[in-house]
């Protein structure tokens, strides 16, 4: 409910709101400027002082005035005509012309009323309302993602769009909702909706009929401080029942022109200091850096709107549309989606639509917004779970299992859940088991034992289908046809070959970058922007399940490389190892940033063997900061599969790679990479001391055996792979 809010109010808001943000912005520079350029009065002038040397400077002055910036204007009429000027304290002379500055006048008009009087006000507030509600929600969203507030600022993951809105909205919100509370309460000052106008003394009765007393004689102005000061009226010359008007910080006051004496007083109510407290944080008149902060907060909302917009399009094309997707209150059973990429989100759809043909009412929504208060009517949930990275909940699902394990009780209504994966890489599906096993210790009861789908098999989505609607007494047919995913055709431009003389055929692939959109190359997305480590999804002519290969090049770089080895029997490793340059492929990028360089210089210590060199040549190629780099890499025969050997070989030229070790593992002396680790193990732990990362990539087998080898070498300083991954400098892509 909190995410759709936020959505469907923020993008009919968004033009009137980044309206507000920006002339705000802009509006919070000129207090700065005129406290700058305004001349400031000694901290122990006295308004008797000021006014003395005003008067003799410009004798008929009738008002002086001073900003909470500190500067002075005087107001008189010389010759019928009304006249001001800025005022040097110190003088009592004229500095500047007081003349309004008319694109801050413009500005003013733009950003309180649209230039529509009292219309535009109620449209501006309603801006105001809307920015409030944004702010408060998105704040209820970060704290979702974040897995709670006391996690406001922990690492970010996901696309680069979804990343600047939390991180703007992050630094912003505080400012957001200053800005937008200050305006709605000035709105209601403005119509009268509060009790706050000026306490003003009555007039005086009688008055002393003389005039022409010396101000300096004048009590009331002589104890009061220039800096207290906010406006001082002269009497109207030749009428000797006016008097002076006197008001400050404090209040507002009469005196005599004749004997000085003070002829009433009226202090400022606690309604008026609150609206005036307001009005000052609000315009950041009398606080000039607060202002600029506030208008620093209010530049990051149209970034976060043009970001939010993006998400939201991005999101329509990723997630299917939920035909006949019942009210959350009134579903049989809800169907809750956990997925990264959008895949999990088609079979939802066929399961939704199978269910609801056969009678059921449904509700579909992302593992995000589990609340069985939401779901008074449901009789049975099925969860439907990717993984993200190494058992990590994926983008629709951050937060479910918190919000399970801070249930009083489990959900009475029976669960089922599905995981997919793929069973190539080690933590298979272990999201959705960590789900079913939460279910389980909370006592929720199950409708189906826990089942898994691999590598987006229709024929395992459909016999799990048969189970489900046997324990729900239907007939339940899924037919589910995967989404081809939006594909660039790739043309290979070279390739080399290796490993036919160790029977393991394998090949650098190198593809032209395809052509873009501008659109594509404004938003960065996809093929315009991605890094070694990122993935290159191929779809195979004869599957439309895609199959995903790291990238060993950045889009810098300018072309696409990837490393692949034969299969027997794999359908995309023949077709790709058969390609020849000038033929093409169908192919997509897919984000992985667990296992990117990070944009620092701390030392790598880089292990892969066979095709897990790909993503450690790429971070090598892209070493322009010469940080050093370990690379231990493991191979069968250096004359059949040394991958990179001459790239390597040039790279620690130009200082790129500090250090190669190799392995191999059919010479003479047979072993591993993680005999080399264990020989090189001094150098190992002088990098680890130093704060470097360790990245693997390969089968597991491999990674499995690096692991080990890691523990017995780390053991010494208390450190562990475990230790090192829970701080984020051990991390893996392993298949």
């Amino acid at each position: 409910m909190i995410r759709a809010l936020h959505r469907w109010l923020g993008l009919p808001a968004l033009v009137l709101v980044t309206l507000l943000a920006v002339s705000g912005a802009a509006l919070s520079v000129f207090p700065a400027a005129e406290r700058i350029s305004a001349p400031q009065a000694e901290q122990a002038m006295s308004v008797a002082d000021l006014a003395a040397r005003i008067k003799a400077a410009f004798p008929k002055v009738e008002q002086i005035r001073r900003s909470p910036s500190g500067r002075i204007t005087a107001y008189w009429f010389d010759g019928g005509t009304p006249a001001s000027a800025v005022i040097d304290p110190a003088t009592g002379a004229a500095t500047a012309s007081a003349d309004p500055n008319p694109v801050q006048r413009w500005l003013t008009n733009l950003h309180r009323s649209l230039f529509l009087d009292d219309a535009g006000r109620i449209a501006m507030a309603a801006g105001a309302a809307a920015m409030l509600v944004l702010a408060i929600s998105g704040s209820m969203l970060i704290a979702r993602r974040a897995g709670g507030w006391r996690r406001w600022f922990a690492p970010l993951r996901g696309p680069l769009a979804g990343r600047l809105h939390v991180e703007l909205a992050r630094g912003a919100v505080l400012g957001l909702l200053l800005s937008s509370a200050t305006a709605l309460w000035m709105t209601a000052s403005t119509f009268g909706f509060l009790p706050d106008k000026a306490a003003v003394p009555e007039l005086p009765s009688g008055v002393s009929g003389t005039t022409d007393a010396p101000l300096a004689s004048m009590p009331l102005l002589a104890a009061t401080p220039v800096s207290s000061l906010r406006e001082l009226s002269f009497p109207n010359p030749g009428d000797a029942t006016d008097v002076f008007t006197l008001k400050t910080d404090g209040g507002t006051g009469y005196l005599d022109q004749g004997t000085g004496a003070t002829l009433g007083w009226a202090g400022l109510s606690g309604w008026t200091r609150v609206s005036e407290t307001i009005y000052m944080l609000h315009t950041g008149q009398g606080a000039a850096l607060l202002g600029l902060f506030l208008g620093l907060t209010a530049l990051a909302v149209p970034v976060m709107g043009a970001t939010g917009l993006l998400l939201w399009l991005t999101g329509l094309k990723g997630r299917p549309r939920i035909r006949d997707n019942a009210a959350p209150g009134r579903a049989e059973t809800v169907l809750l989606v956990g997925s990264e990429g959008g895949s999990t989100w088609g079979f939802a759809a066929t399961l939704h639509s199978a269910l609801t043909r056969a009678g059921q009412r449904v509700h579909t929504a992302p593992m995000s917004a589990f609340d069985p208060g939401r779901f008074s009517g449901a009789r049975r949930y099925v969860v439907l779970a990717a993984t993200y990275g190494d058992g990590d909940a994926p983008a629709s699902a951050k937060g479910f299992l918190d919000r399970l394990a801070g249930l009083s009780a489990a959900p009475a209504a029976r669960l089922a859940v599905l995981g997919f994966g793929d069973r190539s890489f080690p933590a298979f599906c272990a999201y959705a088991r960590a789900v079913a096993a939460a279910a389980e210790g909370r006592g929720w009861p199950l409708l189906l034992p826990f089942e898994t789908v691999d590598r987006q098999s229709p024929q395992e989505f459909a016999r799990w289908g048969l189970a489900l609607g046997a324990a729900l007494g239907i007939d339940l047919e899924l037919n589910h046809q995967p989404v081809r995913p939006e594909v660039k055709e790739l043309t290979l431009v070279s390739r080399r070959d290796y490993g036919d003389d160790v029977q393991a055929p394998t090949a650098i692939l190198r593809f032209a970058l395809p052509s873009l959109s501008a659109w594509r190359r404004l938003t960065r997305r996809g093929f315009a922007r991605f890094e070694a480590g990122d993935l290159l999804g191929i779809v195979p002519e004869a599957s439309p399940v895609p199959r995903f290969y790291s990238l060993a090049s950045g889009s810098r770089d300018g072309f696409l490389e990837i490393v692949v080895r034969k299969h027997a029997g794999g359908i995309c490793s023949g077709e790709l190892m058969a390609l020849e340059p000038g033929r093409t492929v169908a192919g997509f990028i897919r984000p992985n940033p667990t296992f990117r360089l990070r944009r620092d210089r701390v030392p790598l210590v880089l292990i892969g063997a066979g095709t897990g060199i790909g993503p450690l040549a790429g971070f090598i190629r892209a070493n322009t900061l010469r940080r050093p780099i370990h690379l231990f890499f493991g191979m069968r025969l250096p004359g059949s599969d040394f991958l990179y050997r001459e790239e390597l070989e040039a790279w620690a030229a130009a200082g790129r790679l500090s250090s190669l070790s190799t392995a191999v593992s059919r010479g003479a002396r047979p072993r591993y990479v993680q005999h080399a680790l264990t020989a090189e193990q001094l150098e190992v732990v002088r990098a680890i001391r130093e704060g470097a990362r360790v990245m693997v990539c390969g089968g597991r087998q491999m990674a499995a055996g690096v692991a080990e080898a890691l523990t017995r070498i780390l053991e010494p300083l208390g450190l562990s792979p475990a230790i090192l991954k829970a701080e984020g400098r051990y991390v893996e892509d392993v298949y």
